[in-house]
């Protein structure tokens, strides 16, 4: 399985977020610059990510990102599971519709191999994924063009 590029940047941003102190507060355009994403890209990651709890945005003097306690500890399946929906791996239902899908086990396999790699997951959480040696890493990333 293969994660779609807004959740990628999520993770990134999400994890560069979680390594800087107290008072730190990027503001987006850093934080996808230090990543190497484009800023429209992060942009709308960073609102998704607000809108789950994961970051927070401030506005105006001593504004930026930071990333919530809940962003920190939650369980990392669960917050894939949110940013990349709980869709078919496959398209069976697309156009032209798959003519095995009436009586297709595939896809119930499909379904079942997703949800093992999200549970895979459950336990994890975005500080667990910055302890060393990735913490040091993330740290040591400065402003950089985005492609």
């Amino acid at each position: 399985m293969r994660l779609t590029k807004s959740t990628d940047i999520a993770l990134r941003i999400a994890m560069r977020l979680a390594v800087l102190g107290e008072g730190e507060n990027p503001t987006t355009r850093e934080v996808a610059e230090s990543v190497g994403v484009p800023y429209t890209h992060a942009a709308k990651v960073v609102s998704r990510l607000q809108h789950l709890g994961v970051v927070e945005a401030r506005r105006g003097r001593g504004g930026g990102l930071m990333i919530t306690f809940a962003g920190r500890t939650g369980s990392l399946g669960l917050l894939l599971r949110e940013l990349e929906g709980i869709g078919d791996v496959v398209g069976c239902e697309d156009e032209p519709p798959c003519p095995l899908r009436a009586a297709c086990r595939l896809r119930g396999a499909l379904r079942t191999a997703q949800e093992a790699f999200f549970a895979a997951l459950d336990p994890l959480c975005i500080d667990d994924l910055v302890a060393s040696p990735t913490g040091p890493v993330l740290l040591s990333l400065t402003a950089r063009p985005a492609d």
